[in-house]
């Protein structure tokens, strides 16, 4: 699927920001009542077919969601100025996540290793994983760096 990019930065520049930023991906979707469930999740970013790879439990309730509408938007944004970031469109597909390769990668891209209690806590035997491809469809992406450039020196810590 060829990804529609709109905004001022090039494909160059957000195929970068996505695969060099670990901040996590705000994803929203449909409950199958209609209502709306929004949640921030670890991903991976494959520039070459335009995919986010998310991981989660199981046993989360956007394993359901998904599952019954499959559409998604999504965000990946810096909290602090400069702004910039990548938002867009997307349909998720899933599957098991047995082995948890992408979980083990996730680990290591967000936390550094696998030695904390958290890494250990996801890690554990017991817990099963799924692994969600969200193949972005559209994305709108910004950097706000030149017109924010005597903000950010000036940002609250």
């Amino acid at each position: 699927m060829t990804l529609k990019l709109r905004g001022d930065p090039d494909r160059d520049w957000t195929d970068a920001f996505l695969d060099d930023n670990p901040i996590p991906v705000r994803v929203a979707t449909r409950t199958p009542s209609g209502g709306l469930w929004m949640l921030s999740l670890w991903y991976g970013y494959d520039a070459d077919d335009a995919t986010l790879h998310l991981a989660t439990s199981a046993s989360a309730r956007v394993v359901e969601y998904l599952e019954a509408d499959p559409e998604v938007a999504f965000e990946v944004s810096t909290n602090h100025p400069p702004y910039r970031g990548v938002r867009g469109q997307g349909t998720a597909t899933l599957e098991p996540d047995d082995d948890k390769a992408l979980l083990r990668t996730l680990v290591d891209d967000y936390l550094g290793d696998r030695d904390s209690d958290l890494a250990q806590w996801l890690l554990r035997d017991d817990r099963d994983e799924v692994h969600v491809t969200v193949d972005v469809e559209r994305a709108y992406a910004w950097d706000y760096g030149d017109r924010m450039r005597d903000v950010d020196a000036r940002r609250p810590e």
